[in-house]
């Protein structure tokens, strides 16, 4: 589900920002998003599963000698997002987790009980 999601944020970011929605769909969108998130040998998926066990974003970079793109990458997306009118909710709960201001577990209570959307929420509908 929040693959899902996530791809939508995403496209909704790109198309506003004038990107063809098909390339989400592809390597570019879909398959680097699966492959980041859940692959084991990627950074960003370790730095997430670190958080998820309890370490602070602090401990995490002061241990890793490798860069995770998405630690880094999150505040400019989220200025970027407010710029630009998007909602990223998972976004900006990974944004919250990693500045200490939310857990994982309480990221993910916040982003289950949201109101319900529709699939093409600012994709393919208003």
């Amino acid at each position: 589900m929040f693959v899902t999601r996530a791809l939508a944020e995403m496209a909704r970011l790109g198309m506003r920002l004038g990107s063809n929605p098909l390339t989400f769909g592809g390597l570019a969108g879909l398959g680097d998003l699966v492959a980041t998130s859940m692959s084991p040998l990627s950074r960003n998926h370790s730095v997430g599963a670190r958080l998820g066990a309890g370490e602070t974003i602090e401990e995490i970079l002061a241990t890793s000698a490798q860069v995770a793109e998405g630690v880094k990458t999150t505040p400019p997306v989220l200025a970027l997002a407010e710029r630009e009118g998007v909602e990223m909710p998972i976004a900006e709960e990974v944004g919250r987790v990693l500045r200490g201001e939310s857990t994982p577990l309480e990221s993910v209570e916040r982003l289950m009980t949201r109101e319900a959307q529709s699939e093409g929420h600012g994709i393919i509908e208003p």
